[in-house]
């Protein structure tokens, strides 16, 4: 069997565990999203690995190397999605490890450096609002008591999805690695935007990884009778955060060239209805940027807004940071080395910054880390139709493989 026909498989057998017709649908901690994690642990320990699951949920798959004692290669990304997501983000790093050891086992090829896998736990937020949880917690920069009693939309907390599991959320702590060594990390990701397809690159070698701070806005107005309020005397809690909203829309784009986004993503209706003025609604914001004074300059400005806002329209703001992370520079030598690969193999290729978070942006706290994008087909991701051609991830592959042997010998 070849590599292009073996990976099909591989990848084909992953995208079985999904949630739902529309889309792919493997949310952090669900039922879908663990059984897919022991599927892929089971198709590890077939390549002859040794495999852990950490207190968080990460999968550990280990390849030992020759010499004893050397700190590992470590290369994967996560398997989990949002909610109807597509097949690619995520689920493409991890099965191209796992082709990675594949080649190696078939040519016999054995490294001086332990080679590892890891299936980060828990890497998009569209269940709790917080990314890279898995990750993070192996950096050792987990807010244990801010994260354990976030909800998901069905009102069961961190703490809970991860006794569903069979994880003592308590135990968090214990998957830090912060005191290991790693000799490097190498994560294999869809670009999730339109740059390499409109540039005709086949890999982007990332430079920086945007941060993102996020937000829950809770308004409060006053509920009242829709037909017997008069338009003058309401306290009208989503016209509010509409304003808000806008206003943040306004601010990004005045720091577009910084490469800084912000969205509202979320915004609920306290017990809504048509006839109904809302008294209370809670909006979940994101803002990000690679560039810390940008960032910041959008976020003084949002909250000029509330202040106003809640001023003029006898309203209160509440505010909880969920998130607030640092943009992450890679480094400069694994960057030249990725690049020097591409070169070799005539693979055309852009250095470039990432917008989206990455497990990789917390793997650079403990060890050099590299980045490789390969290209989404009209820039889409988090969406049904994500598609990558088989042999641009393949491409992909050729170049992680390389690097992983570059580093483990």
């Amino acid at each position: 069997m070849g590599s292009k026909e073996r990976y099909q498989i591989l990848f084909d057998k992953i995208n079985q565990y999904n949630s739902g017709d529309k889309g792919i649908t493997r949310v952090a901690y669900t039922n879908e999203e663990q059984t897919c994690t022991h599927a892929f642990m089971r198709m590890c320990k077939a390549e002859h690995l040794d495999i852990r699951m950490d207190s968080c949920g990460n999968v550990i798959a280990r390849r030992e190397g020759r010499i004893k004692g050397l700190p590992p290669v470590a290369m994967g990304s996560h398997l989990d999605t949002v909610y109807q997501g597509g097949k690619y983000d995520g689920a493409v790093g991890v099965t191209a490890a796992l082709e990675v050891i594949s080649r190696l086992n078939e040519k016999g090829i054995e490294t001086n450096h332990p080679i590892e896998i890891i299936s980060f736990a828990c890497e998009e937020s569209a269940r709790f609002g917080v990314s890279t949880l898995g990750s993070k917690a192996m950096a050792g920069v987990i807010d244990k008591e801010k994260y354990r009693h976030l909800k998901d939309r069905d009102g069961i907390t961190m703490e809970k999805a991860f006794a569903l599991c069979a994880l003592d959320f308590n135990g968090i702590d214990e998957a830090s690695r912060v005191n290991e060594e790693f000799k490097a990390f190498f994560e294999l990701h869809i670009e999730q935007g339109p740059i390499l397809i409109n540039n005709q690159r086949k890999i982007g070698v990332v430079t920086g990884i945007a941060a993102p701070e996020r937000f829950i806005f809770k308004i409060i107005g006053k509920a009242s009778h829709s037909g017997t309020t008069p338009m003058n005397m309401r306290r009208d809690a989503l016209l509010g955060a509409s304003e808000i909203a806008l206003a943040l829309e306004k601010a990004a784009i005045r720091e577009q060239e910084n490469g800084t986004v912000a969205t509202v993503g979320v915004i609920n209706i306290e017990s809504g209805a048509m006839n109904v003025i809302p008294g209370e609604v809670e909006m979940k914001v994101d803002i990000r940027s690679t560039s810390l004074e940008s960032r910041n300059r959008v976020l003084d400005e949002l909250h000029q807004v509330i202040a106003t806002v809640k001023e003029q329209r006898q309203l209160d703001v509440q505010s909880l940071v969920i998130s607030s992370e640092e943009p992450v520079l890679l480094e400069a030598g694994v960057i030249d080395s990725l690049a020097k690969i591409c070169e070799e193999n005539d693979l055309p290729y852009d250095l470039m910054p990432s917008g989206a978070g990455h497990d990789a942006m917390n793997m650079a706290r403990l060890c050099p880390t590299g980045l490789i994008f390969i290209p989404s087909v009209d820039g889409l991701s988090h969406h049904p139709n994500e598609y990558t051609p088989m042999d641009d991830v393949l491409r992909g592959i050729d170049v992680l493989e390389q690097a992983v042997l570059h580093y483990a010998n």
